[in-house]
């Protein structure tokens, strides 16, 4: 045999207006009109072929079957709000599980941690950093960054940025014996390079029209390695300008020659489409919109 359960929502006003002993209050608590109550204690009473209210002036009160009813059903909702409230903790307390790159991580997004940790206490975010595209397949990830055109089959793509490039050196080099005033003063300097942005170096100097100097030097397995080999002073590196912004600002490291090249790839927050995301993500992807907004004005 089926369980016989009666209409939920109506049982749900009867126990507000039982709990309250008014239909006004109730009304109020539920945020509907005091007709809607009545209504829905009639579809109850009718389903239950009972009265349970007295109404005059002064509120509502049980009728005994009405009285014997609610000391049932009682318990069940407070079982349900203590349950209720207990997964929605749990829910808040499990991390977001972000995953980036490398680089990404360590020269942009912890420096700004701070600021969403103000914003959402409440958050724990979870990093790790791998050089592949994300693998949402487990459900170990909630959103990541990656890069690219944003043509990801099977992900929604939020674009947070463009890949902007620029040489880079620290200041120590720039007070060497070796000018580095004009493009030309290149050959004459080592030239860093990250094995996993070969290109980045071929691409700015074809985009400045010097396809003429070699692309020769020190190469490093990632881009941080090769950031901080310039910060060092050991040569010129192909910055990603964006993502060196703190080093840039601090002194660290020093722009050159005023030319920059916007490639079409961009860094984008990505989830899967099928996987709308929760409280967290939503918090957090709200908050890397509001940190990229100066770069788009």
């Amino acid at each position: 045999m089926s369980r016989s359960l009666p209409p939920l929502n109506p049982l749900h006003v009867f126990d507000v207006v039982a709990r309250l002993g008014n239909f006004t209050l109730a009304a109020e608590e539920l945020n509907v009109s005091q007709s809607a109550v009545s209504r829905q204690i009639a579809v109850l009473e009718g389903y239950l072929q009972r009265p349970l209210f007295h109404r005059d002036r002064r509120g509502a009160t049980l009728t005994p079957a009405g009285a014997a009813y609610h000391r049932e059903i009682a318990p069940a909702f407070s079982r349900i709000v203590n349950a209720t409230q207990r997964m929605r903790q749990a829910a808040k307390a499990e991390p977001l599980h972000l995953q980036v790159y490398h680089t990404f991580a360590a020269k942009w997004l912890i420096g700004r941690l701070p600021r969403f940790e103000k914003d959402h206490p409440e958050i724990n975010v979870r990093i790790s950093t791998v050089a592949a595209v994300a693998d949402f397949s487990r459900g170990h990830v909630d959103m990541a960054v990656l890069f690219g055109n944003g043509d990801w089959p099977g992900l929604a793509a939020h674009r947070l940025f463009a890949d902007v490039l620029q040489p880079v050196c620290s200041p120590l080099l720039l007070r060497g014996e070796l000018p580095l005033r004009e493009i030309d003063d290149l050959r004459r300097h080592r030239l860093l390079v990250s094995r996993l942005r070969r290109s980045d170096w071929r691409d700015w100097l074809a985009a400045v029209g010097r396809a003429d100097i070699p692309v020769t030097g020190m190469e490093f397995s990632s881009s941080v390695l090769t950031y901080q080999a310039a910060v060092t002073g050991l040569g010129v590196a192909m910055g990603q300008v964006r993502l060196l912004e703190g080093d840039i600002e601090a002194g660290l490291l020093v722009p050159l020659f005023g030319r920059t090249l916007e490639r079409r790839l961009s860094y984008y927050a990505v989830y899967p489409e099928d996987r709308p995301l929760n409280y967290r993500g939503r918090a957090f992807l709200a908050w890397l919109e509001r940190e990229v907004r100066p770069y788009a004005a």
